[in-house]
């Protein structure tokens, strides 16, 4: 019986390792989302003020507009995808952590009388 909780144990710290690394896979998708929408809202703004003149932009900087645009539609799905991906696997293993912690014969050791 030692043996099964010392490998619950173990398991309980890879899942442990694993919500943290999901933890930080999360926070990077959510930086990237907000620089995603602060590009494509900022280009989106370059194309419509030169769109009615308030703005005279250069042909390249209108086509780089344009691309920012693009490549934050992009940046946004891609991450937005793997931010959904990373709190299902963080909900799951913190499910099975829970489970495998309720699993284990856990013994008050030294409590306020002695641990007697």
């Amino acid at each position: 019986m030692e043996d099964e909780d010392g490998d619950m144990r173990d398991e309980i710290v890879r899942l442990e390792a694993e919500i943290e690394q999901n933890a930080e896979i999360i926070e990077s998708c959510r930086k990237l989302i907000v620089i995603a929408k602060g590009a494509m809202g900022l280009a989106a703004v370059l194309i419509v003020a030169a769109l009615i003149g308030a703005i005279n932009l250069d042909p390249a900087l209108l086509i780089a507009a344009f691309g920012a645009v693009l490549g934050g539609i992009v940046v946004f799905g891609s991450n937005s995808s793997t931010l959904e991906q990373a709190m299902a696997a963080t909900r799951d293993a913190e499910l099975r952590r829970s489970q495998m912690i309720g699993k284990i014969d856990l013994r008050v050791v030294g409590g306020r009388n002695g641990g007697g």
